[in-house]
């Protein structure tokens, strides 16, 4: 809730919402508010014909045929998968030979979750109406001469959401146009202010203005008749997001994403190859002949190269080396390092080192205030980030580590010029990402468990900060994550029969999972209790505790 679009076909899209739909999921279409002089001879609650569709279409397009406006919006070019073109400075490019095309019909869709349930129809009417008016189509909501409008509702989506369609004519009865400047962000605030008046859930993301971006039908497809387990979005940013938490620097980053499989193309600052601004990555498989790139913040908000940049090493060396590195990747040729952390082998003994690493973490995390948004949502970027290592390295189909990873990682998502500035030595969860990715041979079920554990913590306390903040809705999604996947993972790793050292190590973490399902506990609370534990004595490890002597020098904490 909302999804704006712009077309010229108003006979076409009223078909459409009265006709079976695309999988025949449309029933009993009707009106639940339209404009007066709609509902004059097409009153709301009766199930509407193809006939009479096209005669709401022929009213509501009534004022533009008679004063004949034109209304056109920008036409830019797209690729095969119908995604915008950029030029080189990240402009889109308008197609020369139709720059515009109608854009005569204001078209959006109100939906609810699944989870809420359906409202009434007098419900959806009041929802209908008050949006318009907050967008000011109407003469109550504008002062103006009115627009002419329909909402249309034809049963639940195909994914079990209750929902709406609004279809409206950007063309007034007087003539004039209506005014559409920055619709989608008014549109974004209008239903924020809706799901308040009218107690429907609150969606974080916009609440807070944070959250991950959807799949586009063409992602959800795939092409080229090739079965797809996870969509090529999901993969790039677990895998993207797992080589970064785990590289210490930009240049090994670079390294890290070809050194798994990925195709690496940088973003270099207009008319100069020496500055790189951002990155796209694309797998090698192709989709219906041809690469498809995805931008870092096109996988996520917080992976973009400047969001990157504020947790890696910097110093004009390792700049230089990192922009060689991106060159190379470019033009296909080797790494400028090609004896770099990455390629240093570590030995599965290390995964209890990790677990070490991970506790240090808990401790820094009890001392977050819960109120801090930015300073936990970098927490849940480096978390997920251990999480998609473990998970980049054994799992071969994404499974309950991929979700949980991505369930973290939506409470990482926040605006760049609110983003936490990493002090100096602050602790990064880094060594424990690297152990996870970069260990090929299997650990112990014990030393599994231990990582396990601090990381079944670690999104405890996350869960435990969002119910503080009154974000119930992230909480209750982490809360899931603990519950299913998180113990999903746990009885992968509990072989029967058990040692008896892996029974008391399995047993402890039974204790863990069991007590991240005690959903009613205060945040404030536990993570006062938390902090009290960690007193100024106790010291993080330097970055040789994640097995790796990197330097001479022990750097910045991990």
């Amino acid at each position: 809730m909302p999804n704006v679009t712009r077309g010229g076909h108003m006979g076409g899209l009223l078909a459409y919402l009265v006709g079976p739909g695309r999988a025949d999921e449309h029933r009993f279409p009707h009106l639940v508010a339209a404009d007066e002089t709609v509902t004059a001879d097409h009153p709301v609650g009766v199930e509407l014909s193809p006939v009479q569709a096209l005669s709401i279409a022929r009213r509501l397009d009534r004022a533009r045929r008679l004063f004949g406006v034109e209304v056109g919006v920008p036409n830019y070019l797209r690729d095969v998968e119908g995604r915008v073109r950029l030029d080189d400075r990240g402009r889109k490019i308008k197609d020369p030979a139709r720059p515009l095309t109608p854009g005569h019909v204001w078209h959006t869709s109100l939906s609810l979750r699944a989870e809420e349930g359906e409202l009434a129809d007098e419900t959806w009417g009041r929802i209908a109406t008050a949006f318009m008016d907050k967008m000011g189509f109407t003469a109550d909501g504008s002062g103006r001469s009115p627009a002419r409008w329909v909402a249309v509702r034809h049963g639940l989506s195909t994914g079990g959401n209750d929902h709406i369609h609004i279809v409206v004519s950007v063309v007034r009865d007087d003539g004039t146009k209506v005014d559409l400047w920055r619709e989608r962000k008014r549109a974004q605030r209008a239903a924020g202010q809706l799901e308040h008046e009218f107690g429907l859930q609150i969606l974080e993301s916009r609440h807070s203005r944070v959250g991950t971006r959807g799949l586009t039908r063409a992602e959800l497809t795939p092409g080229d008749n090739r079965t797809v387990e996870e969509p090529a979005r999901w993969r790039l940013e677990r895998v993207v997001r797992a080589c970064a938490v785990a590289s210490r620097e930009e240049g090994e980053f670079v390294r890290r994403l070809r050194q798994e499989k990925l195709i690496v193309l940088p973003r270099y600052a207009h008319g100069d190859t020496s500055v790189v601004v951002g990155y796209a990555v694309a797998e090698p498989t192709r989709s219906r002949g041809r690469l498809v790139y995805y931008g870092g913040g096109r996988l996520a908000s917080d992976l973009t190269l400047p969001a990157l940049r504020n947790e890696w090493d910097r110093s004009p060396a390792l700049d230089a080396e990192a922009v060689g590195e991106w060159r190379a990747a470019h033009r296909n040729r080797p790494p400028v390092n090609p004896d770099g952390a990455e390629v240093v082998p570590v030995d599965a003994a290390e995964v209890g080192r990790a677990a070490q690493d991970l506790q240090w973490w808990n401790r820094y995390l009890a001392q977050i205030p819960p109120d801090d948004r930015d300073q936990w949502a970098r927490a849940a970027a480096r978390t997920a980030g251990v999480m998609a290592a473990w998970s980049v390295r054994t799992e071969p189909v994404p499974g309950p580590l991929a979700t949980a990873a991505r369930a973290l990682a939506k409470s990482a998502q926040r605006p760049a010029h609110t983003r936490w500035r990493k002090p100096a030595r602050t602790l990064t969860a880094g060594g424990a990402a690297l152990i996870m990715l970069q260990t090929r041979e299997q650990s112990t079920a014990a030393s599994y468990h231990l990582v396990l554990a601090q990381l079944t913590r670690a999104a405890r306390a996350m869960r435990d900060a969002h119910t503080a903040r009154g974000d119930l809705h992230r909480a209750a999604e982490l809360d899931r994550a603990v519950r299913t996947e998180l113990a999903a993972v746990h009885a992968r790793y509990t072989p029967v029969p058990q040692a008896e050292g892996e029974r008391q190590v399995s047993a402890q973490m039974q204790r863990v999972l069991d007590g991240a399902l005690d959903f009613g506990s205060v945040a404030g609370n536990e993570s006062s209790r938390r902090s009290a534990s960690a007193t100024e004595n106790d010291r993080a490890p330097n970055d040789r505790d994640h097995g790796l002597d990197r330097s001479e020098d022990s750097g910045p904490q991990r």
